[in-house]
């Protein structure tokens, strides 16, 4: 018996080419299709696609019936149903709104993190299943695996049967893993990555192939909600904009900017320096003081210098998680692991400590501004282990 999935088509080539894969799954292609053996007693896929609608500021110009118009029409060559689920309450609540209150306690949250937790793998998902679906799919690039399949194999905590490992997606330019640390074993169970073992330039032609309509539609580009417009400009309308005072390393007033809760470490943009020389080189943002609305900035190359910048010591930064989730097993303490910091950031060596239930301490090997709020994801190898929320 076919098993329904329902899938998140945005409108964009991802999630189109994610719907098309699994119309076109048999069991004697399957293997062929998704690069993993042919799950027993597979007999194909009931497909249905859902166009998901968020929520817009009204003061930025919104294409998303563009973008639904562009999902009706794949589903429509596909000759597979259309849904949409009005979620615009729903995100804006634990989207936007989560989003502005971090910034106002400035903290550095991503947004992107909460829309995958709250809205396509929480909402979506339960109301997927109450409507009878089996699975769930969108076009991230990531992919889901059998802890037993090839790949590092974990020990499954005490009391939990053999379950899934969420891996990177198999283009390092386009993975989305560390979006998706707040996933669980019970979500994993009913959740479909189509795309995760191809390439963008593979999907692009099996776009072609397929003769989807958007085929040769340009990627979306920063926080979903945002479309064109800068985060600052965003944040503007709801955070008032208070002048400050720039200073470097030493303590010396060098410029201003708009409001300290506006900027996050490492930033680059978004201040200005007066007093500079011809060879000075760019300044980036080590620390901040909210309360006294002060920024303190340093030339790129000189982090090692920094022996008051947040979190940091020299040759090591401490950085200490809460509101972890494990996926498939917890870190092993002082095992090397490696993590991002933000999304397509480096992998950066580092090692677990457990300081209770519900928050760690990580060290990094080196120096690494790290920002309160931002989500650091841990990985073994390809495997995402989980990851949690800077404190």
């Amino acid at each position: 018996m076919k098993k329904t999935v329902f899938v998140g088509i945005s409108g964009g080539v991802d999630s189109s080419v994610s719907a098309a894969l699994l119309k076109q799954a048999t069991p004697n292609n399957f293997s062929k299709l998704f690069g993993r053996p042919t799950p027993k007693g597979f007999s194909g896929y009931n497909v249905v696609g859902v166009f998901i609608k968020t929520w817009h500021p009204d003061f930025i110009e919104c294409n998303e019936a563009d973008e639904r118009l562009d999902a009706i029409r794949v589903c429509a060559h596909l000759n597979i149903p259309f849904l949409s689920f009005d979620f615009e309450s729903e995100y804006k609540k634990s989207v936007a709104d989560y989003m502005i209150s971090q910034y106002r306690a400035g903290r550095t949250p991503n947004p992107d993190v909460m829309c995958n937790k709250e809205i396509k793998f929480g909402v979506f998902l339960n109301k997927a299943l109450s409507m009878g679906a089996d699975y769930v799919a969108t076009g991230h690039y990531a992919r889901v695996a059998q802890i037993s399949e090839k790949g590092p194999t974990l020990k499954m905590p005490q009391g939990r049967s053999l379950g899934r490992n969420l891996c990177k997606g198999i283009d390092p330019s386009k993975d989305q893993s560390y979006f998706l640390w707040t996933l669980n074993q019970n979500q994993l169970s009913r959740i479909l990555f189509p795309i995760g073992h191809l390439k963008k330039t593979q999907v692009r032609k099996l776009a072609e192939k397929f003769g989807l309509s958007v085929a040769e539609k340009k990627d979306s580009q920063g926080v979903c909600f945002l479309g064109d417009i800068d985060l600052k400009d965003f944040l503007k309308h709801y955070i008032k904009s208070k002048k400050g005072i720039v200073i470097d390393e030493k303590g010396q007033t060098i410029g201003e900017h708009d409001g300290a809760l506006f900027l996050t470490l490492g930033e680059r943009h978004g201040f200005v320096v007066n007093k500079k020389s011809p060879n000075d080189g760019p300044y980036y943002v080590v620390a901040k003081d909210v309360k006294k609305n002060i920024i303190t900035v340093s030339q790129v190359g000189k982090r090692t210098d920094l022996k008051d910048a947040p979190r940091s010591v020299l040759g090591e930064t401490v950085f200490v998680l809460g509101n972890v989730n494990w996926i498939p097993e917890a870190p092993r303490e002082n095992k090397k692991y490696t993590a991002q910091i933000r999304y397509h950031s480096e992998f950066l060596p580092c090692r677990i400590f457990y300081k209770g239930p519900t928050f760690v301490e990580g060290v990094f090997e080196k120096s690494v501004l790290v920002a309160s709020g931002q989500s650091i994801v841990i990985y073994d190898g390809d495997t995402v282990l989980g990851g949690g929320v800077v404190k």
